[in-house]
């Protein structure tokens, strides 16, 4: 009689532990959006991304000019998954943000940020890794920024880059482990052995980022863990105004990425392929 009353819950334990393990080989993917807190359009469709879409993680840039009204957006989004967006430049030419902290080996002559990261032939002489910048200075503006962010926003579980200026040399890249260490916000896509992944074809307009981008969810591996990144934002008269040399058409680019992040043909593929969006701060669950 035991045997027989054990029976039932020995199959539901095995068919939910194969469930488990098939859900366990279905292809997951982050899709991450970028530059919140760069404009107003910016904000707006990463938090319509998340809502109404597939993007999973935002990063935020915590000295940019629209920063206070990315905390109030996202505290009405309790459950987002935020990352630190590490900046250390500011490259639109017609708006600009300057560092939290005095640091004047970071800064141009007018006290923002350098446009640049990287020698740049649009911006001869304005990158930050051109000028004799300060690793104790690098370090106290990053703190600033981390800091200031876990205090305003609840959902900060990592930080990424902006421009890649966490990767200007060894020094920093060290810092940068220390400092995701110290403040509990260590999640290293690589550790989980995630996979970069772009557009597969062109992307230069918003009929062949969507293209390219189903083109891209087709190769996704089951079992596999995969990245996405891109920014998006609404095309208007704020957006149209923002450029810099070399990206003239930031409006029209970014729309397109909101396109594809909500685009019900995305997420019909989504489901058919069984594709599971998850988060950084998933990445610790699994």
């Amino acid at each position: 009689m035991m045997k027989n009353k054990l029976l039932p819950l020995l199959v539901t334990v095995t068919v939910s532990f194969v469930s488990a393990c098939a859900q366990d080989q279905s292809a997951r993917l982050i899709v991450r959006g970028d530059d919140m807190g760069f404009s107003h359009a910016g904000n707006e469709a990463l938090i319509k991304s998340y809502k109404e879409g597939i993007e999973r993680s935002v990063e935020v840039i915590v000295p940019s000019p629209w920063f206070p009204e990315a905390v109030k957006l996202l505290a009405k989004e309790p459950g987002i998954d935020v990352g630190v967006h590490l900046a250390l430049s500011s490259e639109w030419e017609t708006i600009k943000w300057r560092p939290l902290t005095h640091c004047p080996s970071l800064t141009d002559s007018d006290g923002y940020f350098y446009p640049m990261i990287w020698p740049n032939k649009n911006y001869p002489g304005k990158a930050l890794s051109e000028h004799a910048w300060k690793l104790d200075e690098i370090e106290k503006e990053l703190r600033a920024q981390i800091e200031l962010a876990k205090e305003q926003i609840p959902g900060v579980s990592h930080v990424s880059a902006h421009m890649g200026c966490d990767d200007m040399n060894k020094e920093v890249v060290a810092l940068v482990v220390k400092l995701t260490k110290e403040y509990n916000i260590d999640i290293d896509p690589a550790r989980y052995d995630v996979k970069d992944i772009g557009y597969k074809g062109p992307s230069s307009t918003s009929a062949e980022k969507l293209k390219s981008f189903l083109n891209m969810l087709e190769s996704l591996v089951p079992g596999e863990t995969y990245l996405f990144v891109d920014h998006p934002a609404l095309d208007g008269p704020e957006m149209r105004a923002i450029y810099h040399i070399g990206y003239e058409n930031v409006a029209t680019d970014r729309q397109g990425v909101t396109d594809v992040f909500t685009s019900p043909l995305v997420m019909e593929a989504i489901k058919r392929k069984k594709i599971r969006l998850i988060s950084y701060a998933d990445l610790k669950k699994h």
